[in-house]
């Protein structure tokens, strides 16, 4: 199931950011036991540098994520930590 989840994640930032590096893992396991995990929903980390990320603040980066992965924050991921950049020059 959340291999599944790993592939709609994948493709919603990739389309979004076009990133030139983007890294998904899933880390629901070290969740077990935790109430949000009863939901079903996934615990998720993602590492993505982006282009489009360069001169924005970090909550700006997040909110791009975010805004890219639209429902799956409702439906499939209960939380999402992330680890945005851009390219070095």
């Amino acid at each position: 199931m959340n291999e599944q989840r790993i592939k709609q994640i994948r493709a919603c930032l990739s389309v979004a950011l076009e990133p030139v590096e983007l890294e998904i893992t899933d880390e629901s396991h070290k969740h077990a036991g935790h109430a949000g995990a009863k939901s079903g929903k996934g615990h998720f980390h993602v590492r993505i540098i982006s282009e489009q990320f360069q001169d924005l603040s970090m909550v700006r980066r997040h909110r791009l994520i975010y805004s890219a992965i639209g429902d799956l924050m409702n439906t499939d991921i209960h939380a999402l930590s992330i680890e945005a950049t851009a390219p070095s020059k």
